[in-house]
């Protein structure tokens, strides 16, 4: 049954409001570094943005999780999904998606890519391809695909946390906006062309929701000046979670009708793609201190943990908050460390209760873009994940071995 949006289903779930004993036993049984992903986390957070979004369709940004755990259970919750490579679409139908709700995205796609993508659109008709390049238009001609198209648009607006995914006005993202409506006309001679696509980019909130109404309103007109029926206007995601403790939540009611309002009266679907919203604060990252290091300006707090686990502080220099889990003592300001070579690797500043050796450590807000890029960097396995749901646990990526680190390793034999 999908959850309801109710006093039960807050706008956002703060690291203080996961069960210490659940996480002790976690760690015990299953040993850090460990995410922990709770999928009825995911089905309040969808309920919560299908609520605010009556009418439009909500596709499920899977590169923000691809836990077939996690693809499962928004399925069965109703949500369509948008894939950014090959690899995520073949996952999206593994977990169960038609055809008819899932929408293939290419980014200067390999040639890999857009064969398979084509393979899969004949097995699965309903399947669209959302292309951002006249390029990627010819590449699928050549492979006699003619199917379902949809054009992403550089709206020449982006925003976002970080200048790194900022992609409504990088030139990499999509055709440029002027040139949309006669690429589209021209596409639509061979191909069953359903609609515009755009994305302002990832971490949305505050001063940068100006940007994105704007980026909304521009594909409205656009949309408006097609003369073709289109069946959806796809305005992407990007809805923001607050990562520190004190930050307020989206207002995400707000958010809805504003991008209503700059969409204006249109005939097609309105689509939006979230990614983070649904999955970020549904997710932890637990991880034991095994170090702790006085130094003249820092004590620095070494945990099995680092940035082949989870990036994003070393590539975004973004904030996780991190607390002691069932620790008392007196609050010491720490440099949280991790055990990779590089200077990059450490997850901030932060109060931990006087840190000693064997602490388990919550990292929270973790359950978006955590897992799908860690890395075996320095050699080193990545961690497990189990998914949690009421009382029930499992596994949803078992822990790898060092085997698992040089499996695709070949001796060289010389010709």
């Amino acid at each position: 049954m999908s959850a309801t949006v109710s006093a039960d289903n807050p706008p956002v779930r703060r690291l203080s409001d996961w069960s210490d004993a659940r996480f002790g036993d976690l760690a015990d049984e299953y040993d850090t570094p460990l995410y922990v992903i709770d999928l009825e986390r995911v089905r309040e957070n969808y309920a919560r943005l299908a609520a605010a979004f009556p009418d439009a369709d909500v596709h499920f940004a899977a590169k923000a999780n691809t836990s077939r755990a996690v693809l499962e259970t928004l399925e069965v919750e109703g949500a369509s999904i948008e894939c950014a490579s090959a690899g995520e679409t073949e996952r999206a139908f593994a977990a169960g998606f038609e055809g008819e709700r899932v929408h293939y995205t290419a980014v200067n796609p390999p040639g890999i890519d857009l064969d398979r993508a084509v393979e899969l659109a004949a097995d699965h008709p309903g399947l669209t391809v959302t292309v951002g390049a006249a390029d990627t238009i010819d590449r699928l001609a050549e492979r006699g695909y003619d199917g379902r198209l949809c054009l992403r648009v550089n709206p020449g607006v982006g925003a976002g946390h970080h200048e790194k995914v900022r992609t409504g006005a990088d030139a990499k993202f999509g055709v440029p906006y002027d040139r949309a409506a006669s690429l589209l006309e021209l596409a639509a001679d061979d191909f069953d062309v359903v609609g515009i696509h755009a994305h302002a980019g990832s971490g949305i909130s505050g001063d940068d929701l100006g940007n994105h109404r704007e980026l909304v309103s521009r594909m409205g007109e656009l949309a408006r000046t097609i003369d073709l029926d289109l069946e959806f206007v796809d305005v992407g995601g990007g809805f923001g979670v607050p990562y520190h403790p004190d930050d307020p939540p989206l207002d995400l009611e707000s958010v809805a009708d504003a991008t209503r309002d700059a969409l204006g009266d249109l005939d097609a679907t309105l689509v939006v793609e979230p990614g983070r919203y649904l999955v970020a604060d549904a997710g932890v990252l637990l991880t034991r201190v095994n170090t702790v290091k006085e130094a003249p300006e820092a004590t620095v707090v070494g945990v099995d943990a680092g940035m082949t686990t989870l990036v994003r502080p070393a590539l975004y220099d973004s904030y996780h908050h991190i607390r002691s889990v069932g620790a008392d003592g007196r609050a010491v300001e720490t440099t949280v460390a991790g055990p990779i070579c590089e200077s990059s690797d450490t997850f901030g500043t932060h109060l931990l209760a006087d840190p000693t050796r064997g602490d388990l450590l919550a990292v929270g807000n973790a359950g978006a873009y955590g897992y799908e890029m860690a890395s075996q960097y320095n050699s080193r396995p990545r961690p497990a994940v189990v998914v949690v749901d009421g009382d029930r646990t499992g596994v949803a990526h078992r822990r790898e071995t060092h085997a698992d680190v040089i499996a695709t390793e070949t001796e060289v034999t010389w010709e």
